[in-house]
């Protein structure tokens, strides 16, 4: 077990919506993923979603009981969705994030609108 740069972590790919496997914490994964544009409406039934953004700016559309409203997260912002709340991530320009999730999570969630060609269901890739 060696320290793990996050830096070198996001140069070694270029794909966008298509998280990494940095580590893993007990049962969970800490993901980093570069995100560009719309993601996809999707739910954890399960489990909260926690975000770092790590570079650039995360929208994060939801959809809650009280009506629909956007998170912004500027760089250094963390922000929890709670499970079972529909999400939508964008952004507006490249960025680059760390998600912390269980192992096994899907990144379009239990429930989704369709996928875009650009949005890689999966439950994260392993660093090469």
């Amino acid at each position: 077990m060696e320290p793990i740069s996050l830096e070198a972590a996001l140069a070694s790919f270029t794909e966008r919506w298509s998280p990494r496997i940095v580590t893993t914490v007990n049962d969970y994964d800490v993901r980093v993923a570069k995100v560009e544009g719309e993601h996809v409406w999707h739910v954890h039934d399960h489990t909260d979603e926690f975000f770092l953004v790590l570079g650039g700016e995360l929208h994060l559309a939801l959809r809650e009981p009280a009506g629909e409203r956007t998170v912004v997260l500027p760089k250094g912002s963390v922000f929890t969705v709670p499970r079972g709340t529909e999400h939508k991530p964008y952004a507006p320009v490249p960025a680059e994030i760390l998600v912390f999730e269980p192992t096994g999570t899907l990144s379009v969630g239990d429930r989704h609108d369709e996928v875009p060609a650009h949005v890689d269901t999966t439950t994260g890739h392993a660093l090469t």
